[in-house]
């Protein structure tokens, strides 16, 4: 039963000790007359909508009702005290608190002042950066037929079938080998335990190409035949995904099973069809529309990249610890579910945890950090999330799902997912009056594949 708020100034003292940069622990003393007053009105509360044998609702005496919800009265009391103590106290000595606290009870009953403690993680104290006329680079891009000829051939080789051919392998086919794999003569895996697919496969499928699989293995084999044997030797270029393999050499026995070439389906009308237009003309009208508009994703998501790196350069403060671990699970989830996607097992997951760890920790306090510095620039500039906006934007994830609106907002609700939903769209909207402000230039494109300056 909920006991109706009352007063303005909830506590009497108050006291803050920094117990770390963005730790305090903060003891609040509510005065007994206070308490006492939370007491009688939550008996009142009770014994209005109380129902006991022989007494008409809301008839049952005081002393009654006391005696049979005694503990359901202490516990509303102390929720409210609480409640209402703990809010009073923050506005009293200007916190911005993250995440709730960590409450302990010091002393608490009738006739008594009520006092507690609170463990709670504070907002780090910095001065907003300047944010508006933040410089910005965008390379100046188009999408070329070049461009679409590309992307329709990516299509069509998805499309592909795949024949035997009775031939030596040639530069462009696949085959179906098996190998067994050593370095410095000893099996892969003494090397590296996890590396069990790079000592040994069997009928294992390979793009004749020199970057594919071990750079330069697949050129070994051209000029093979169905049932040749081959020695593959390679040297495990830098950043190989087996750190422990990096710069040294390796030996493969390669036997070919079967050589492949891939048969693409032709360009025609039938295969626009495929894809609900009517002609080739209006096929290449639909590609360059998607480019384009992937373009202009990538270009506003390289302007935000840049604000945002823009904005923690010119902040430097302490994070909240336990905020920081927080969104570090949750980037070491996002990582551990990428890598299972692309095939990753479990072991070579785990061999390399200390990798994950280290780069979802400098993500996440990236992100926390990024989201204080977007946070203070909404609420000076009076940027905020409407409810409607939140309907709008569960609408969208309905219709992505094929669900009704009402399941999402309700299966959110439930996981509590509608503070986070909030916080993206006012991240995006913070991002958008950022970009509005920033000092934009055009640069020429980069050939592609050249890293950036």
């Amino acid at each position: 039963m909920a006991v109706q708020a009352q007063r303005k100034d909830s506590f009497v003292n108050v006291s803050v000790e920094q117990l770390a940069p963005c730790k305090v622990l903060m003891k609040i003393e509510v005065d007994a007359a206070i308490v006492d007053k939370a007491f009688e009105q939550a008996t009142a509360d009770y014994q209005r909508q109380a129902k006991m044998t022989g007494f008409r609702p809301g008839k049952a005496p005081a002393y009654l009702v006391t005696r049979t919800f005694g503990r359901e009265i202490e516990q509303e009391v102390k929720r409210r005290l609480v409640s209402d103590g703990f809010r009073d106290a923050v506005k009293d000595k200007g916190l911005r608190v993250l995440g709730q606290p960590d409450i302990e009870e010091i002393q608490f009953g009738r006739g008594q002042s009520f006092q507690f403690a609170a463990t709670l993680e504070t907002e780090p104290t910095f001065e907003t950066p300047d944010y508006k006329g933040i410089p910005v680079e965008v390379e100046t891009r188009s999408v070329t037929s070049e461009d679409v000829d590309r992307a329709i051939t990516a299509v069509r080789e998805q499309r592909g079938n795949f024949l035997d051919v009775q031939r030596a392998v040639g530069a462009g086919d696949f085959v179906v080998v098996n190998y067994q794999g050593s370095c410095e003569g000893k099996p892969i895996t003494e090397h590296s335990p996890t590396a069990r697919g790079l000592t040994e496969q069997k009928n294992f499928w390979l793009k004749v190409e020199t970057e594919h699989f071990i750079p330069g293995f697949t050129d070994q084999l051209i000029g093979a035949s169905a049932g040749d044997k081959r020695t593959v030797q390679v040297t495990f270029p830098p950043e190989f995904v087996v750190p422990a393999l990096v710069g040294k050499a390796g030996v493969y026995e390669v036997e070919v099973l079967q050589v492949k070439e891939r048969r693409l389906p032709e360009l025609d009308e039938e295969f626009a069809k495929q894809f609900g237009v009517e002609s080739l003309e209006a096929l290449r009208e639909g590609v360059k529309s998607d480019l384009d508009n992937e373009l202009k994703h990538k270009r506003v998501t390289a302007i935000r990249n840049q604000l945002v790196k823009a904005l923690l350069d010119r902040v430097q403060c302490e994070l909240p610890e336990s905020v920081v671990q927080h969104e570090t699970r949750n980037v070491i989830r996002d990582i551990v579910s990428q890598n299972q996607r692309r095939g990753v097992t479990k072991e070579a997951i785990q061999e390399h945890k200390d990798e994950i760890f280290s780069a979802a920790n400098t993500s996440a306090k990236d992100r926390v950090k990024a989201a204080l510095i977007l946070n203070r620039i909404a609420e000076k500039e009076g940027i905020k999330v409407q409810d409607q906006e939140i309907l709008q934007r569960i609408a969208m994830i309905a219709q992505q799902r094929k669900e009704r609106p009402e399941k999402v907002l309700r299966e959110m609700q439930q996981n509590g997912q509608i503070n986070a939903l909030a916080e993206q769209i006012l991240t995006g909207k913070v991002l958008d009056y950022l970009q509005l402000q920033a000092l934009i230039s055009e640069v020429p494109a980069r050939p592609e594949g050249a890293p950036a300056a």
